[in-house]
């Protein structure tokens, strides 16, 4: 049984919460509910109730480059980086690895550091490798920026799994390439799986970073930004919420993969 003090914790807490969430997350349904109706001097014309600013922003030629552009490039990312984390996290559990701590720090540092310090320098570094700004630097630095997430994930599964796997594979007389296709790979799919959905979610509203790399190409999130400079119309309110529906489905879908 619960004391008075004991309960009266419980319900603060809750109330608590709920003003956290309510703070939280009342600015994005506001942003949902302007998408759909129009606000005049303050009074919400609830007569204009329609979804054509989401039909207005479709049909704008650059919302949806920006788009194509915001979909290749978090693919491309997610790609090099689910194969450059089971690499990377096979080395580094591997014996006599050379450099591991040091890998690991090249590895983190551009995801811990502030965006707008990752986001300069690589573009530092694309400027010194001669790299013309595009979605070529956009990739890398997404690759750079979500590397950290996706290692991570596989490198703790792997190094859940029993080395007795490998080693049984080996006496059985599999080839390293064998082993790793046959037995290691099924164990680590859902690990990687995760962490390329995560790696999507990140990369696809990345904006800080992607705005030192773009030079004249234009993402969603960058377009977004560029569009909200004139102020708040219906047609941000729908690209915003737009946004959100894609980015919060992913992160459900990194939750329920990550389920226990």
């Amino acid at each position: 049984m619960r004391g008075p003090g004991e309960t009266l914790a419980l319900w603060l807490t809750g109330l608590v919460t709920a003003a956290v969430f309510a703070v939280l997350y009342a600015p994005l349904l506001i942003s949902a509910l302007f998408s759909v109706v129009e606000v005049q001097r303050g009074r919400v014309l609830w007569d204009t109730l329609s979804l054509g600013a989401y039909a207005r922003v479709w049909s704008d030629p650059t919302v949806v480059a920006a788009l194509v552009n915001t979909v290749v490039v978090a693919l491309a990312a997610v790609a090099a980086t689910a194969v450059l984390a089971v690499a990377l996290a096979l080395y580094t559990t591997s014996d006599g690895a050379i450099g591991r701590r040091a890998i690991e720090l090249v590895i983190y540092l551009p995801f811990l550091m502030p965006p707008i310090v990752t986001g300069l320098s690589l573009l530092v570094a694309s400027a010194e490798a001669g790299l013309d700004r595009g979605l070529l630097t956009i990739i890398l630095g997404h690759i750079a920026f979500v590397l950290a997430v996706a290692y991570r994930l596989v490198l703790t599964r792997l190094q859940s799994l029993p080395a007795s796997l490998t080693d049984a594979s080996a006496d059985l007389g599999a080839s390293p390439m064998q082993t790793f296709r046959l037995v290691l790979l099924p164990q680590l799919s859902s690990a990687i799986v995760s962490g390329a959905v995560l790696a999507l979610t990140l990369s696809f509203d990345e904006t800080l970073i992607s705005t030192f790399l773009a030079g004249d190409r234009m993402t969603l999130p960058l377009r977004l930004w560029a569009m909200m400079r004139v102020g708040f119309t219906p047609e941000i309110n729908a690209l915003v919420t737009l946004v959100l529906i894609v980015s919060i489905g992913l992160a459900a879908a990194v939750a329920w993969r990550m389920r226990p």
